[in-house]
């Protein structure tokens, strides 16, 4: 039996796969904030190269991926697949799990799998530098990591809660040379006008996304790179589950169930798209989605139109949504902490291919622990929500079944998150009924 299934490098993808065409219901189209009709390619470029707009709305089924792309991912792709027998021997199960453990990139996540190819799109159309917003620094870190690579500069929100509690995030997005501010900050309209009415505001993505946008919408040399939710993000991602399927036939097995956690929906759609066509073919292959109780998106959300950030200046996006106003407690998987979910996986759950969990942090900092005992890595908060719903899956799945989750990437720099944990500070936080029917209210009417 291999612990870790490893693709040769001259096995790795070259193409991204696009589910769009594959889709039982077509996706509802983004439309323009202000007249609620669909959004023009035009629109888009003061914000994306034309390249990116083109992925967004393609409906080819592959999408090649550019030589220059290839060569950067060959730092660390293809990533491994590993049999953690160590833990299937401590719960106790006769299913087989495995992990795609894509901590081993530069950036210790699955985020540069797009920031390489937006950076790459970026830069051969004439841009000088990136703006972005991060949750718990993973985006921000992978985008300067990228923007490094091709000679770029690069400029992260972070959001404050965050950025307070993850300082050596920080530090590395400075170190690959990007800079960073705590989101709301002062350098922008949507920050100043934030912290006029809050000073206290611990922000949110929502918010984050809304100055990096009018960033990049107020200077011409400047484009803005989204880490998750719209399609082109999901396109790229989708690299980690061909290789798992290679992987998986390298072995002669195949999933049961593919799990993965979702703040916006990149690391779980890059794993589960690439066996949608076997699922609507009738293969027995459960996809989990596992989110915050504290962020229910799909479990509690809306499927409605609503706004991608605070300021509202992107494009209305049909998606399960919290309210586009929604304020998330400050618990520590912070890239776990968005409104809404990517319009693709959303669509996907609409139609009952996407089943979704939700569990408070406590627990899947228990599962994470589990996993650091059996298994030596420690995970990172948001990866610990997919230990648990593999933990969760494996206790009910038959006699060898595969569980396959995504490691999506590492806790080295969230060492006090574990910390408070390991202290019994922690707390638990489910968002209430109430809040979200109030945050809701704000949601646009359309159609």
């Amino acid at each position: 039996m291999e612990m870790k299934i490893n693709l040769p490098e001259a096995e790795m993808p070259t193409q991204w796969y696009n589910a769009l065409p594959d889709l039982p219901t077509p996706l509802a189209p983004p439309l323009d904030p202000q007249t609620k009709e669909p959004v023009t390619p035009e629109q888009l470029e003061v914000i994306f190269p034309k390249a990116v707009i083109e992925q967004e709305m393609s409906p080819q089924r592959w999408l090649p991926i550019p030589q220059p792309v290839l060569d950067v991912y060959r730092l660390y792709r293809p990533t491994p697949l590993v049999r953690a027998k160590r833990l299937e021997e401590a719960l106790g199960v006769k299913c087989k799990i495995y992990y795609k453990n894509e901590s081993v990139s530069p950036a210790g996540s699955h985020k540069p799998n797009t920031a390489i190819p937006q950076a790459f799109y970026n830069k051969a159309e004439g841009v000088r530098r990136l703006a972005t917003e991060t949750g718990a620094g993973q985006w921000g870190t992978a985008l300067s990591f990228a923007c490094s690579m091709l000679d770029m500069e690069c400029t992260v929100y972070m959001v404050k809660v965050s950025y307070d509690q993850k300082p050596y995030r920080r530090i590395l997005i400075n170190a690959y040379g990007g800079e960073v501010f705590a989101s709301p900050s002062n350098r922008t309209q949507t920050g100043r006008a934030m912290l006029e009415s809050d000073p206290d505001c611990t922000g949110s993505l929502g918010l984050a996304i809304s100055e990096a946008v009018e960033d990049a919408a107020t200077h011409g040399d400047t484009k803005y790179a989204l880490g998750s939710v719209l399609n082109h993000v999901l396109h790229h991602q989708t690299i980690i589950g061909l290789e798992v399927e290679k992987q998986l036939a390298m072995v002669g097995d195949k999933p049961d169930y593919l799990v993965g956690c979702v703040g916006g929906g990149s690391n779980f759609a890059g794993l589960v798209l690439p066996f949608l066509p076997r699922k609507l073919a009738g293969e027995a292959i459960e996809f989990i989605a596992v989110e915050p109780q504290a962020c229910p998106t799909l479990t509690k959300g809306q499927f409605r139109y609503d706004y991608g950030d605070v300021a509202k200046l992107t494009p209305l996006l049909k998606m399960h949504t919290l309210g586009h106003a929604f304020m998330p407690a400050p618990i520590h998987a912070g890239g776990l902490r968005y409104h809404g979910d990517a319009p693709i996986v959303c669509n996907l759950a609409a139609e009952g291919l996407v089943n979704a969990q939700a569990y408070y942090q406590t627990e899947c900092f228990e599962a994470a622990k589990l996993f650091l005992r059996t298994e030596g890595f420690l995970p990172a908060p948001e990866t610990s929500h997919a230990i648990k719903g593999a933990i969760e899956t494996a206790k009910k799945a038959k006699p060898g079944e595969s569980v396959v989750f995504l490691y999506s990437g590492h806790g080295l720099l969230d060492l006090a998150s574990y910390d408070a944990f390991l202290q019994g500070k922690l707390s638990d936080f489910a968002y209430p009924e109430e809040h979200i029917a109030e945050a809701l209210k704000a949601c646009p009417t359309v159609g």
